[in-house]
């Protein structure tokens, strides 16, 4: 029998649904919220009522009976730290994710809505993968300080689904592989998947590895020192440096690597050199990673938005195509990823998960 599940993912401004019969989407759709109608709200947990009416009202309006779903999968959010994998929605769970465990933010909502609707048709509700995935091996937590540990945030749910897409497309176990994932979008991580499990990865969020369209990725940390105590700038405009008005955003005033390559074509010499420049530091992390690997790596696999941009990857193999073979999955199908990680749990490739 199919399985038929209602896929949420809550964003800052939007919430992305997704309604599928096994792998198979039936449509997809993006609800958009206003600034004005999210101010309204004091709390991201103080939303859930107004984004479960909208999803609920724009079922009923594609003509969708609620009734007729087997399961609702969510995005995960900032819960504790945890190892990969599909999670059922346990009290445990909704409580971490209603508190916010590590933080605030929008996909925390995504478990939250999942249990509702879930509990109101008598399915189950799952989240995976969340980006506080936590697999890291004891030695990679240290940065030389001990009052800051590394830590392991990343884009855990698209890289775990093309990991296992590469795994199943050869006629192997994902935990049989050794994988370097290099995820290029808004934020870049590369991670380390030694058999099933990502043993270390360069942070996506706030100050690790190659610098991104919107982040500085690791910056030199004497000087950050320097600059958050001169008086010039607040605690806020230091981050918004680092994590939003970073990278690509810093250089050339574009987050969108398809402006910087027009740049490129017209002969901008200076949006040449830091296209370079991010290309190499990808390709070092790359080569970081086939250490932490002891250099058995069995496939190098490069996702997400950039990905689709040929010659970026192209420039990036041939820095680190000796390491191992390249294989490419452009763009990061977050819908389809959660769709198959409760379908793994529902045909019992996979167990659910204890939180």
């Amino acid at each position: 029998m199919s399985v038929k599940s209602l896929i949420i993912n809550p964003g800052s401004t939007s919430t992305k649904l997704g309604v599928f019969e096994d792998e198979t989407l039936l449509f997809e759709e993006t609800l958009r919220h206003s600034t004005e109608e999210i101010a309204q709200y004091d709390s991201i947990f103080a939303q859930k009522d107004f984004r479960k009416d909208i999803i609920l009202t724009f079922l009923k309006e594609k003509g969708v009976d609620i009734n007729s779903f087997n399961v609702i999968v969510g995005r995960g959010g900032m819960l504790k730290p945890i190892p990969g994998g599909t999670y059922a929605v346990t009290d445990d769970l909704l409580e971490d994710l209603k508190i916010g465990k590590q933080g605030q933010h929008a996909s925390n909502l995504g478990g939250i809505l999942a249990r509702e609707i879930g509990d109101t048709i008598g399915v189950p509700s799952f989240i995976v993968d969340p980006v506080v995935v936590d697999e890291l091996m004891p030695i990679a937590r240290y940065s030389g300080v001990p009052e800051l540990p590394r830590k392991s945030v990343f884009h855990a749910l698209n890289q775990k689904a093309v990991a296992k897409r590469y795994a199943k497309e050869t006629g192997k176990k994902y935990t049989d592989l050794n994988l370097i994932v290099v995820h290029m979008g808004g934020g870049v991580s590369v991670g380390a998947h030694q058999n099933g499990r990502v043993v270390d990865i360069f942070n996506a969020l706030d100050g690790d590895g190659a610098f991104s369209p919107e982040r500085a990725g690791g910056v030199p940390s004497g000087a950050l020192i320097e600059m958050c105590f001169s008086g010039k700038y607040t605690q806020k405009e230091v981050y918004k440096k680092i994590v939003g008005n970073g990278g690509f955003n810093a250089y050339l005033g574009t987050n969108d690597m398809r402006n910087v390559g027009k740049m490129v074509d017209e002969g901008d010499a200076h949006a040449a050199e830091v296209r370079e420049a991010f290309i190499m530091q990808v390709a070092k992390d790359i080569g970081s990673m086939a250490c932490v690997l002891n250099g058995k790596v069995d496939q190098i696999i490069v996702t997400g938005g950039i990905a689709y941009n040929a010659v970026v990857v192209d420039k990036i193999k041939e820095r680190a195509g000796f390491i191992a073979p390249f294989t490419v999955y452009p763009g990061e199908d977050e819908l389809l990823a959660l769709a198959q990680g409760a379908l793994r749990v529902l045909n019992g490739e996979e167990e659910a998960m204890k939180y």
